[in-house]
Parts: structure tokens; C-alpha cells; sequence
């Protein structure tokens, strides 16, 4: 290894070909996966069917299983990522200096313990490994990894090269087309110019992102990104999505959300709705002229949605009149149409019974929230996500349209609702790294900006390599991201794949806007510091479109099943 500067990559003498290496660590890896798995399904199978109870016994086992897969499924497309931009000759210094150094860490905590959150580290002995079992672990290729990829000279190379090239969008290419590229460095502009000099006044004034906001969203396609053409939409790809919610949400969570809501309205719609409902309700969903909210959650439900207790009864004139109460509804009040879960078939108390509504609103105002007879509610106070607000709502005789029953079948809301599931976490898997880049950005100039001891906070190594662990980091997540992008975008079913980028994006948010935080000090602590907004922002993406416990879970049953 170099100390003087110099290129700081793995020394040749060591490991004479970095893809190569890494690339038969993976055997590895996939050998130990295949022996936890195993152990795993033998705890839980009970008279050889997967029980329920034993799931829960081994709860600790099972969801550090799913740890453990996202793992293996991080590195593979590390590798991928490595090896197509060898193949293009752009793979430089900053790209296997990030590589490495993401190999180097994500195999020692394969080893010796994945971190699940900051309180709870799952180890392979908890999914039933022996020491033996582990020896597979032992390859030369995974020890030369582990031994010479994240060292403090690494980590500290990659932070003098960020700061060397400060002017580039992100750490390393993330291996895109020219027209994604060209998407992501339009919304960058617009985030820098319109986004990030307001956002923390939004936030801390807890106020509702200006509809000028909005309406410029809207001319620039951000609600009728993947909305077909022929209803008005651009038709692009997933991973036109992840690239557009990823630099909106660098400059705010809030405006990166805004296109949430259309997102799984539109998917509603299309994947559940009759053709005239698509005709009625996408065109204005993707000009923006529409802006829905989703109503699934109850006060008493949380994440298990079967248990909503709202019932739709039907009038003697065909519509549907809506009693009960939802809770944690974002961006409720000003929106033209709501997404409403409630149950319709009398006497269910699953899922079966569930139907889905467009249920029309007019749009209200912060001091007048419910413009419409039967729909009343209240603002609930958020320590971040705001822009949007968060609301109680409470239907009383609400009357919804007899048309307006998604399908116009009864008892299929909640499959349709499933079918949102792998885009609504593939969304929120690219908000999460908007949110730790936006973290990193603060850190790193605060880091740079702020003198300790006689000489800038960058030089300590124990801050650069902060630094160094967020930029790696968010490139493994990102590359996690659009892999589950590219398989929805290919018609692939992907809730494994968006369950693992919502899993791990949530936590490489938290653990980014976790450090920048640190390396403000006090100031981080300060409500000033925009440092001390993304922290609260970071937070809430561990929780919503699936806490991470419930993730883990429907990871692991699919992997078990």
C-alpha cells in the first residue's frame, strides 16, 4: 500500500486483479447463504410446512437471513456494476477504491456480524452455523479482500478524491445510460436552484411545499414519468423513476415524495383499474392536474393491513357510503382523490373482505383542510418528512361514486394493493439515497469548512472515513436500487429484490445522516444546521412503505417458502 498520497488501491503484489478476486469471493458467500438457509428452514418447518409460530421463535434467525441474502445480493451487484463499467473502460481509481473497500467491509460483517440496525447485530451463529461451517469463509480471495480492502489509507484516498472532484454529480459513475445521466443532471439543477436553498425553511416553519413547486414538477414530467404514453405519461423506465426520486429527495424528502402518491395511484389504476377508469383518472394523474394520497393505514393496524376495520357500505342509488378511521395519511388535505382500503364484504375479517376506491375530495387549504360533507380529520406533528403533512382522517357517511370502486369488483383491494408494493419500495429505496446523499454533501463541506486543532476536520481519519463508508455505502445501495428497477422494468416479479433496496437504503440513510451529524458536533444539534433536518428525515425511512422488522420478514418467508 501507498502512504504519500499516491494511489491507494489494492497493491498489485497483494491482489493482482481486484474484479477477479472479488468476483470468486462471491462463491463464498453464496455457499454460506445456501448452509444458513438451510438451518434456518429446519428451525421453522414443523410436520414439513413452515409453521407461523416458529417463524416468530426465530424471529432473530429468520430476519437475519434476509440480512444476510441483501448482503449477498449487494456484492453481486458490486460486481456487476465493476465489471460492466471495466468493460466500457471507465472503470477508474474512485470506482475500485468504492468497490474494494465495499467488498472489504460487507464480507467482514458477513463473518462477523451484520448490523441490522445500531442496536442489533446478527451473527451467523444465530442462523445456526458452526465454526466449521464457517470455514468456508476462509477462501484466499475473501481473506485478501478483508485484510487489504477497507483500510484507513483506502478511506482516505477515495475522501482526497472526492474532494478533487467536487463538481461531479456523484462519488464514481453508478453506470447509467447517457439519457438517465442526462434526467439525473436536470433534476440536480433544478434541486440546487429551486429545492435545497428553501428546504429547511419548509421544515423547520413546518410548512406545505408551495404549490409553484409543484407546478414546476409538473411541466417537467415528474408525475407522469412511468404513466404509458397514450394516458399522458412519458412511459419511461423504473430507473428513470429511482434517478428523479433520488435527486429531488437530495434536496428535500418531501418534494422527493411528491411523485410517491402518483406513483402508486397510477399503479393502482393500471395494474386494478377498468378502462375507463384509466381513461378518466391517468391523464390527470400525470399532468399533474390530479394529486391523490393513499388511505390504507388505521389507528389500530399499523402493518397489518387484512385487520382495517373501515367499512364501504353500498346506497340504494349504487354508490358507496365509507365509515372509519385512517391515520398517517401524507399530503391529505390538498389532494383531488383519495386511494381508499376499506372493507365491503360484511362479515370478513382478512384481507378478503378489502376493496379499493378512488374516493373524489375537493382540495383544501392549511386552515381549511376538509372541504366535503362526511370527511373530517386532524394534523398530526412530525419530527421530519414534513412539506406534506401528516393527517388523522375520519370518514362519516362518506359517499363515494358507485363507479369509483377500483375494477369494479369487490374483495380484490388488497391484492390490488400488493401489486403497488415492489414500485412503492423501489421509490422509497431511491429516496433513501437521496436522503444519505444529502447527508453526505453537508458532512463532507462541514468537514472541509470547519478547523479543529490547527487544521481542517477532513484530516482526522476518523472523519474522512466516515465520509468514505457514505459514499461506498450509498453506490451499494444505489446499485441494489436499480437492479430491482431494471427486473420491474423487464416485467420480472421483484419483491425480493425492491424488499432488499428498501431494507438497506433505509439503514445506509440513517447511518449516513447518523455520522454527518457527528461530524457537525454540537452544531449538528442545532436546528440552524440543515444537518439536524435530514437526521429527522432519515428516520422515518426505516418505518413507512414496510418497517424494516416487517421487511425483513416478507424477505425471509420468500426465501424460506
Amino acid at each position: 500500500m501507498a502512504h504519500d498520497g499516491q494511489d491507494l488501491r489494492l497493491d498489485e503484489t497483494v491482489m493482482p486483479d481486484l474484479l477477479l478476486t472479488s468476483a470468486a469471493a462471491l462463491g463464498p458467500v453464496d455457499a454460506v447463504f445456501d448452509l444458513a438457509r438451510n438451518r434456518v428452514r429446519a428451525m421453522v418447518t414443523v410436520d414439513g410446512k413452515i409453521s407461523g409460530a416458529a417463524l416468530e421463535a426465530h424471529q432473530t434467525a429468520v430476519h437475519g437471513l434476509a440480512w444476510l441474502a441483501t448482503y449477498a445480493q449487494a456484492l453481486r451487484q458490486m460486481q456487476g456494476w465493476a465489471e460492466r463499467l471495466q468493460a466500457e473502460g471507465t472503470f477508474g481509481e474512485v470506482e475500485q477504491l468504492l468497490h474494494q473497500i465495499a467488498f472489504g467491509e460487507y464480507l467482514w460483517q458477513i463473518y462477523g456480524g451484520i448490523q441490522m440496525n445500531q442496536g442489533e447485530i446478527v451473527r451467523l451463529q444465530d442462523l445456526g452455523l458452526t465454526q466449521d461451517d464457517m470455514r468456508v469463509l476462509m477462501a484466499s480471495e475473501v481473506m485478501q479482500l478483508t485484510q487489504h480492502g477497507n483500510t484507513q489509507d483506502a478511506r482516505s484516498r477515495l475522501v482526497a478524491l472526492m474532494q478533487e472532484r467536487a463538481a461531479e454529480i456523484t462519488v464514481g459513475r453508478c453506470g447509467l445510460d447517457d439519457e438517465l445521466e442526462m434526467i439525473r443532471e436536470q433534476f440536480r439543477r433544478y434541486t440546487v436552484d429551486k429545492v435545497a436553498p428553501y428546504a429547511h425553511e419548509w421544515h423547520l416553519k413546518d410548512e406545505l411545499i408551495p404549490m409553484e413547486v409543484i407546478e414546476e414538477l409538473a411541466e417537467m414530467g415528474v408525475f407522469g414519468l412511468t404513466i404509458p404514453e397514450e394516458y399522458g405519461g412519458f412511459g419511461l423506465s423504473k430507473a428513470s423513476m429511482c434517478v428523479v426520486s433520488e435527486e429531488l429527495s437530495r434536496g428535500y424528502i418531501g418534494v422527493g415524495s411528491l411523485g410517491t402518491r402518483s406513483e402508486i395511484a397510477a399503479e393502482l389504476i393500471i395494474a386494478g383499474g377498468t378502462d375507463a377508469q384509466k381513461e378518466k383518472w391517468l391523464p390527470g394523474l400525470a399532468s399533474g392536474e390530479i394529486l391523490p394520497t393513499a388511505v390504507f393505514t388505521e389507528p389500530n393496524t399499523g402493518s397489518d393491513l387484512g385487520a382495517l376495520r373501515t367499512k364501504a357500505v353500498r346506497d340504494e342509488n349504487g354508490d358507496w357510503i365509507i365509515n372509519g378511521n385512517k391515520t398517517w395519511i401524507t399530503h391529505a388535505a390538498r389532494t383531488h382523490v383519495m386511494t381508499v382500503l376499506a372493507r365491503t364484504v360484511p362479515d370478513t375479517t382478512d384481507y378478503r373482505g378489502l376493496s379499493m376506491f378512488l374516493a373524489e375530495k375537493t382540495p383544501g387549504t392549511d386552515e381549511q383542510p376538509w372541504q366535503d360533507p362526511g370527511i373530517s380529520g386532524g394534523e398530526i406533528e412530525v419530527l421530519g418528512y414534513r412539506g406534506m403533512k401528516e393527517y388523522t382522517v375520519n370518514f362519516d357517511d362518506f359517499k363515494v361514486k358507485g363507479e369509483n370502486m377500483l375494477g369494479s369488483e369487490e374483495g380484490k383491494g388488497f391484492k390490488q394493493l400488493m401489486e403497488t408494493f415492489e414500485s412503492a419500495r423501489i421509490q422509497t429505496a431511491a429516496r433513501a439515497i437521496g436522503v444519505a446523499q444529502s447527508a453526505m454533501d453537508e458532512g463532507l463541506k462541514y468537514a472541509e469548512d470547519r478547523k479543529q486543532f490547527g487544521k481542517s476536520l477532513i484530516n482526522f481519519p476518523r472523519v474522512s472515513g466516515k465520509i468514505a463508508m457514505m459514499a461506498v455505502e450509498i453506490m451499494i445501495a444505489r446499485q441494489l436500487t436499480y437492479f430491482s428497477a431494471r427486473e420491474k422494468d423487464e416485467g420480472r416479479r421483484c419483491d425480493l429484490e425492491a424488499g432488499m433496496a428498501k431494507l438497506l437504503g433505509a439503514r445506509v440513510a440513517w447511518a449516513a445522516a447518523d455520522n454527518a451529524l457527528q461530524i457537525h458536533g454540537g452544531n449538528g444539534f442545532a436546528l440552524e444546521y440543515g444537518i439536524s433536518r435530514i437526521l429527522c428525515d432519515a428516520r422515518i425511512l426505516n418505518i413507512f412503505e414496510g418497517a424494516a422488522e416487517i421487511q425483513a420478514q416478507v424477505i425471509a418467508r420468500r426465501l424460506l417458502g
